[in-house]
């Protein structure tokens, strides 16, 4: 009951966090870095298949894992060392890993790296080993970068009198600056006279925001959108002047439309956001002993004769909420899915319960907004 109590705190605070966010969401500029990406500068994904050594025995069990074995004779053999036939190894202190990195955007070679060590087999601590010279590939097979040092590992592992105990995670590690750049990839930045920026997210009113920002600053047909994501900027040809160019075009400010109503709830937690205010139309909901009743009634003010007054119809509208009979909780105001969540809290309603409803008014076409769970 307890935890059941603590769950429905941290949904209520969820919601207020939620409501007080919305208040102050008036829209501001924001750089234009924040928006947009420059084509063709990106991260490059390495991967490697290493052996870690220097384990105290703690490594991997041979007998489970064969190509550990296969890797170190291997290795024995590219530096020369021939092992007897039919000869079996007992490997205690060698576990084999896959190393992973990500490559910078112009990287250069002789540039250093950080690079992620994880176990692939069944080794139980990778703390003290040293990982040997491991080549690094990307996508196209090609060896962009070489890693090898000592593995650190944040996790602490104890025991005492038989028993044991591990906090974090033994089997992943990693090297600060343990890869080398060996190749460069080519970017295209530096060919033609263009460049083309890529917005985070496709919307066509930020698209013309920010090219008429641009043409503003850098002067007519500098910016052309060619969808609701890219947009093509004329840039100089000097390498110098197109750095500069650059950094200008990054530092713009631009004022993004409001995106689409988006309600994310968390069925685990019961958690509830909303990146703006999102109203609902009239429905009613029954689940289980929970019943939701939203009404919206047009109210007519009408002016007193000869008054040149003008006729006003207002919206007033009303949530009922009923859970058990003679327990009603009743909101006036207006209809917005941050009081329908308040008030399915104030009575008691699981996360399930909110899951369901909210579910069942996005299918009824009340809640217009996208719903995401997570």
């Amino acid at each position: 009951m307890d935890q059941y109590f603590a769950t429905m705190k941290k949904t209520a605070a969820a919601v207020l966090c939620a409501c007080s966010l919305l208040g102050a969401g008036a829209a501001h500029a924001e750089r234009l870095k924040d928006l947009a990406s420059i084509q063709g500068v990106r991260q490059n994904q390495l991967i490697g298949y290493g052996l870690v050594v220097g384990l105290d025995g703690s490594g991997d069990q041979t007998t489970q894992t064969p190509f550990t074995v296969q890797s170190v004779v291997s290795m024995l053999q590219n530096l020369g060392v021939n092992l007897p036939p039919n000869s079996t190894l007992q490997l205690k202190n060698v576990a084999a890993v896959v190393v992973t990195a990500s490559l910078p955007p112009f990287a250069q070679p002789g540039q250093m790296l950080d690079v992620t060590v994880s176990s692939m087999g069944n080794a139980k601590s990778l703390r003290g080993g040293t990982l040997l010279m491991t080549p690094l590939k990307g996508a196209d097979g090609q060896i962009y970068g070489i890693a090898q040092g000592n593995v650190l590992v944040g996790g602490v592992g104890a025991s005492a009198n038989g028993s044991k105990a591990q906090v974090n995670h033994l089997s992943v590690g990693r090297i600060s600056n343990g890869a080398t750049v060996e190749r460069a990839v080519p970017t295209s930045l530096g060919n033609g006279d263009s460049v083309f920026l890529e917005l985070n997210d496709s919307d066509f009113s930020t698209a013309s925001r920010v090219v008429d920002a641009i043409n503003r600053s850098f002067g007519p047909e500098t910016a052309a959108a060619q969808d609701g994501r890219v947009i093509r900027v004329r840039a100089p040809l000097e390498n110098d002047s197109r750095v500069a160019f650059l950094g200008r075009l990054e530092s713009l400010n631009v004022t993004p439309a409001q995106g689409n109503a988006k309600v994310i709830l968390n069925a685990r937690t019961g958690s509830v956001v909303m990146n703006q205010a999102v109203t609902l139309e009239d429905c009613a909901v029954s689940h289980g002993n929970l019943s939701v009743v939203i009404n919206t009634e047009p109210v007519i003010s009408q002016p007193a004769p000869f008054s040149a007054g003008q006729t006003v119809v207002a919206g007033s509208s009303q949530i009922d909420i009923k859970k058990e009979p003679g327990q009603v909780l009743l909101l006036k105001g207006g209809t917005s899915l941050a009081d329908v969540v308040k008030a399915l809290n104030a009575i008691g309603a699981t996360p399930q319960d909110l899951l369901a409803i909210l579910q069942a008014m996005k299918a009824a076409g009340s809640l217009r907004a996208e719903l995401e769970i997570i």
